[in-house]
């Protein structure tokens, strides 16, 4: 029987983990900052349609911080936004409600308007 673990042979000996230097080969990528665009796109948004509410998305591995705003029939639009904080002022500022989406999920409208829309109903 030999010394080696079953795990072992995974193991990188000697070897610190650094970042891929070729992304394309392992799949990393790199995350996109919000810029002017984003922001003027979400003020269009809340400023052409009713019912708006925010659901600030928090940071993952692969999307900065995003705010989705989600109209009253369930029309949305998602942009990446400077910080959790900014998201929540920006709802306020324009008087559009705002939630945690990690703590209450998206709303029921919007995914009836994804199945809508994809059915060809929109």
């Amino acid at each position: 029987m030999s010394g080696m673990g079953m795990f072992d042979r995974f193991r990188r000996k000697g070897r610190v983990s650094r970042p891929a230097r070729d992304a394309a080969r392992t799949g990393s990528t790199t995350v996109r900052a919000s810029d002017g665009e984003d922001v003027r796109h979400l003020e269009r948004f809340v400023t052409t349609k009713q019912g708006v509410e925010g659901f600030v998305e928090p940071r993952t591995a692969v999307s900065d911080v995003t705010l989705l705003l989600v109209a009253h029939d369930g029309e949305w639009t998602r942009r990446r936004v400077p910080s959790v904080k900014w998201a929540h002022d920006f709802a306020n500022r324009h008087q559009v409600p705002s939630y945690d989406a990690a703590v209450v999920g998206v709303p029921q409208r919007m995914r009836d308007y994804n199945r809508r829309k994809k059915a060809g109903g929109i």
